[in-house]
């Protein structure tokens, strides 16, 4: 055997070893739930870092501002030192200076952005890290995201959300309200939990990626890409889809099964579209991706099945036009995921909430009058708080999650009408829906024990 074969051979090894503690896990399939057979079509639209609180933290019947304001639930936020901050530290904007529109903004606590800063305006964008999110979540206290941030007192800020379009959508519909990203930290590792309930292995990075162990920092005190022990956990490209004008690491080719392979596997039809997809893919060649593309939202293309077949590409990974097609041709797949991209994501420094805020609603508005509606199910939700604050205190889950309460809708003819649910639910719970509907075996003890999303629907 080679030396290349060699060391291909040892790295798959240890990516077995690591990969054991999600495997053992898993339960295995129960049927389909009988009850669960009106829906046909479950689609997931998956934006971009924004916390409930900042988008939501004024809907009517939540659990918003107003209780953490008579709470005191980590409205007070604290400097490195443990004590609380005298007056906030200034916002800051995009280039690291105070932000002149946010310069009357002093009291330590929540305070609202519009109408200085508006829902058509950008801001900075937070940092949203692995080991950052935890330390700012301070065991439920969530008092430190203002000192283990990089943006000064902006993650504090909220807005009044009534003017969106989202927000009557979500009146007419269901609003989840204790809805939390599965995994801390940011989009790759929230991703991957999306489509695989899993944090992705990494057996022998380079040094300078690697935490150095038990401290949450690299060797240079910044913010570590891998796991003392081999997991990945921030943002990194991957083998097929990434950025060929840049000199990096890529993540080695991922082998832990994903949603994807379930329903391919039980030939169940499904695919991931995003917006830009084709663009991206072509510019591999011309070393030129599309302004605000994000290679690491695409988290099917770390995987084996489609690193080696462009045939599996090809049927299950899709631009937005074959999305838009779709809904009004109605055929859409069983299982659908739609990733937004940049202008349209609401990405704090690269979209604005309103941006995001036109294109779902339009989505969400053919998909009503699509020949699939009555038996659709739709899931819009972030990804991830964005580093931006929210008060309620994640639940308890293991080393990777879950982290801040995010924004939930489900809208659907199941939905419940006009509903706050208060339901806990985590990322996972869509993958616990899917796999209840379909019958398929769940991907690991995080989503096997998650509660399902069929819970807030009102079946027949």
């Amino acid at each position: 055997m080679g030396a290349t074969h060699c060391l291909a051979a040892a790295a798959l090894a240890a990516t077995l070893t690591l990969t054991g503690s999600f495997l053992a896990g898993a339960a295995r399939a129960e049927p389909a739930d009988p009850k669960l057979s009106v829906i046909d079509t479950i689609v997931v639209i998956y934006l971009e870092n924004r916390s409930f609180d900042t988008l939501y933290g004024l809907f009517p019947g939540a659990e918003g501002l107003e209780s953490a304001q008579r709470t005191q639930a980590g409205t007070i936020q604290l400097d490195r030192d443990g004590k609380p901050f005298a007056t906030l530290p200034p916002p800051l904007d995009g280039k690291k200076k105070p932000d002149a529109r946010l310069a009357h903004v002093t009291a330590n606590g929540p305070f609202r952005l519009d109408p200085a800063v508006g829902l058509t305006d950008r801001v900075a964008s937070p940092i949203h890290a692995f080991f950052t999110h935890q330390r700012q979540i301070n065991g439920g206290r969530n008092d430190r995201f203002v000192s283990e941030g990089t943006t000064g007192g902006l993650p504090m800020g909220y807005f009044d959300g009534s003017s969106m379009a989202l927000w009557d959508i979500a009146k007419r519909y269901t609003l989840a309200d204790h809805f939390f990203q599965s995994a801390f930290g940011g989009s790759f590792l929230n991703h991957m939990w999306l489509v695989c309930a899993c944090t992705p292995v990494f057996p022998n990075p380079p040094d300078a990626l690697r935490e150095v162990a038990g401290t949450g920092k690299d060797a240079k005190g910044g913010e570590p890409t891998v796991t003392a022990d081999g997991y990945a956990v921030n943002t990194i490209q991957g083998a097929w889809l990434h950025d060929t004008s840049l000199e990096q690491t890529l993540l080695p080719v991922q082998i832990l099964p994903t949603i994807g392979d379930r329903l391919t596997d039980k030939g169940v039809g499904w695919t991931y579209y995003a917006g830009d997809f084709d663009q991206a893919v072509a510019g591999m060649v011309a070393k030129q991706s599309p302004d605000g593309f994000s290679f690491h939202h695409h988290p099917f293309t770390y995987f084996k099945r489609f690193v080696d077949s462009a045939e599996e590409r090809s049927r299950h990974l899709k631009d937005l036009a074959d999305f838009e097609t779709a809904i009004l041709d109605g055929a859409l797949p069983p299982v659908a995921f739609y990733k937004p991209t940049g202008k349209y994501n609401q990405h704090p420094g690269k979209a604005s909430v309103a941006d995001g805020d036109r294109h779902v609603a339009d989505l969400i508005g053919l998909l009503e009058k699509s020949p699939q509606w009555k038996k659709m199910v739709v899931i819009v939700t972030s990804d991830e708080n964005g580093g931006f604050w929210d008060h309620v205190v994640p639940p308890k889950g293991d080393r990777w999650g879950p982290g801040s309460r995010i924004p939930a809708l489900i809208v659907s003819p199941f939905a419940r009408k006009g509903v706050v649910d208060h339901t806990p639910y985590e990322t996972v719970s869509i993958l616990r829906l899917i796999e209840q509907r379909f019958g398929l075996d769940p991907l690991g003890e995080r989503d096997a024990k998650a509660t399902s999303l069929a819970r807030a629907l009102d079946l027949p």
